[in-house]
């Protein structure tokens, strides 16, 4: 059986036209799936939008809580030095009493001799107003 070329046109053409049509309900077919997804993205981007306008303010928030922070740490560090200063002076002042204590000391060791060597008479000679203990002193006892 020969084909006839033109008997069989009309068929290839019925054929290109259903495969056209199949072709044109297909991009339909795509055509609504993307308007689905597009009409689904706008809300979300609309979200978004919103979701990164209060990220900016959140951002300005911060930004100023970081120049309050910047200057709080500033005055911690002017404080520390000024604390610095104070501990110096303080420390000049320790060194100063504690060399006025010691020529204290010094200069009352003479007196301090006299007085326990009058205790010791007194004590020796019972003026003490106390019962006197020889015993602690190492002295014999008067009895």
């Amino acid at each position: 059986m020969a084909i006839n070329p033109m008997n069989d046109r009309p068929g290839r053409e019925r054929q290109r036209l259903r495969k056209l049509a199949q072709a044109a309900m297909n991009a339909d077919q795509t055509v609504d799936q993307v308007e689905g997804i597009l009409g689904d993205l706008g809300p979300v981007l609309n979200g978004l939008t919103n979701t990164i306008g209060d990220l900016d303010g959140a951002i300005d928030n911060l930004e100023g809580t970081l120049v309050r922070l910047n200057t709080s740490l500033d005055n911690v560090d002017n404080t520390v030095e000024r604390m610095a200063g104070v501990v110096t002076r303080l420390e000049r002042i320790v060194d100063q009493v504690e060399v006025l204590v010691g020529l204290t000391e010094t200069a009352l060791r003479p007196i301090e001799l006299i007085e326990s060597a009058g205790r010791g008479v007194v004590g020796l000679l019972g003026f003490g107003g106390k019962a006197h203990d020889d015993s602690r002193r190492g002295l014999p006892s008067r009895d």
